[in-house]
């Protein structure tokens, strides 16, 4: 660490930037709460778009304002032709994560209320991004393989229809619910990386389509969303549950991280990583592909043995370890996991911009703008001494 340099601020650690009504994390309970419903619960007896209702519009639906929530949001299950054509000009190579935020934007230019800056608006807005996403992904997985692209189907849910436009084939209705909570678990978390992006660039007055594509930028870190795809690229290399304890020994003495285990902000077990372990035996159980989740467990146990040892301290599960397993098991690709996790976390990225913009706990014409200690060099009582590129010996 340079000398100079303030820990307490890297990665702004512990400040406070703003309030919120959306969502708390307790990393010292392991309690994670949605607009005040404890994600247990929610996970155990909801559904995708209850919690996206609840989390726009801060109360869970009745079954009449539900219904009339999925009557707006399922048409929406379509995209402009010429996306779809500008998707196939693309390398198929191309990272869908990069696929997904350039296409965020351009959707934008076709909303009628792009620029009407209203809570109502950008609602509206909401309604039309949030099923727009899963089609992008599903279409984009098709297209690189050389498939024509599955059109949507209306009777499916917004997990079940995704699944299905995926792979072309009906889900079997056992997974289509672990995958729907599974979207449930990942669709908010306060103000982790890709959420800050999001409120900061809607602190400028962007536009929703705008500050999504930010949060989608964040996302595609693997410190963060792309966390989960190194987990299964881990599961892959290791391979064998024999040799889980060596190559966990060799990574942790060496330095290493072993992805999948450890929080930011958790100092106990992350919440969903329990619910996700469940699911992840389930489908072992169902699919009888028992190898993954029991790398996974294997991994999860001598992570922690070996911790121990080295740090005389306790490391957990997060999300993204048992999570891995349990995309691979549905046949979900590697590179499409962090996608996943957007098409998700895209309810919780426009609850946290409408807050932004509309709240009124808010100040209303400030945007985000941190300070930084200078730490860098001063050549002369004020500043360096400007010398003119000719006469520089060096």
């Amino acid at each position: 660490m340079e000398e100079g340099i303030d820990v307490k601020n890297i990665g702004l650690r512990g400040v406070k930037v703003a309030d919120t009504r959306i969502s708390d994390v307790d990393g010292e309970k392991g309690i994670l709460i949605y607009r005040g419903y404890n994600i247990i619960d929610l996970a155990r007896s909801s559904t995708f778009e209850e919690v996206s209702f609840l989390l726009l519009n801060d109360h869970l639906p009745t079954q009449e304002e539900l219904k009339r929530f999925q009557s707006e949001i399922v048409p929406e299950r379509k995209i402009p032709e010429a996306i779809l054509e500008m998707m196939k000009w693309l390398p198929k190579s191309a990272n869908p994560m990069d696929v997904l935020q350039s296409a965020v934007p351009v959707l934008g230019s076709y909303d009628p209320h792009l620029n009407e800056e209203t809570r109502e608006a950008n609602l509206k807005k909401t309604l039309r991004l949030m099923p727009k996403l899963p089609i992008l992904v599903a279409v984009w997985d098709r297209i690189r393989k050389g498939k024509n692209p599955v059109l949507p189907r209306s009777d499916l849910t917004h997990a079940g229809n995704f699944l299905y436009m995926l792979s072309g084939s009906l889900p079997d209705p056992d997974t289509a619910r672990d995958f729907d909570t599974c979207l449930v678990l990942h669709a908010e978390h306060s103000f982790n990386a890709s959420t800050f992006a999001g409120r900061e660039v809607a602190s400028t007055h962007a536009h929703l389509y705008a500050s999504v594509a930010a949060a989608l930028g964040a996302l595609s870190g693997e410190l963060h969303g792309g966390a989960n795809s190194e987990v299964m690229r881990m599961l892959l290399e290791i391979g064998e549950v024999s040799r889980v304890n060596s190559w966990v020994r060799e990574k942790l003495q060496k330095g290493g991280k072993v992805m999948g285990m450890g929080h930011a902000v958790y100092h106990t077990e992350d919440p969903r990583a329990g619910i996700l372990r469940k699911i992840s035996q389930k489908l072992a159980e169902r699919t009888g592909e028992r190898k993954w989740y029991e790398i996974t467990e294997a991994i999860e146990v001598a992570t922690r043995e070996e911790f121990r040892k080295i740090k005389g301290k306790e490391i957990y599960a997060n999300v993204d370890l048992y999570s891995a397993s349990v995309y691979h098991m549905m046949n979900i690709p590697v590179d499409l996991f962090t996608p996943v996790f957007a098409i998700s976390r895209v309810s919780g990225w426009t609850a946290h911009i409408i807050e932004e913009k509309f709240a009124e706990a808010q100040p209303k014409a400030e945007l985000y703008r941190p300070d930084a200690d200078y730490v860098g060099t001063y050549c002369g009582p004020q500043s360096c001494e400007y010398v003119p590129i000719e006469e520089r010996s060096k």
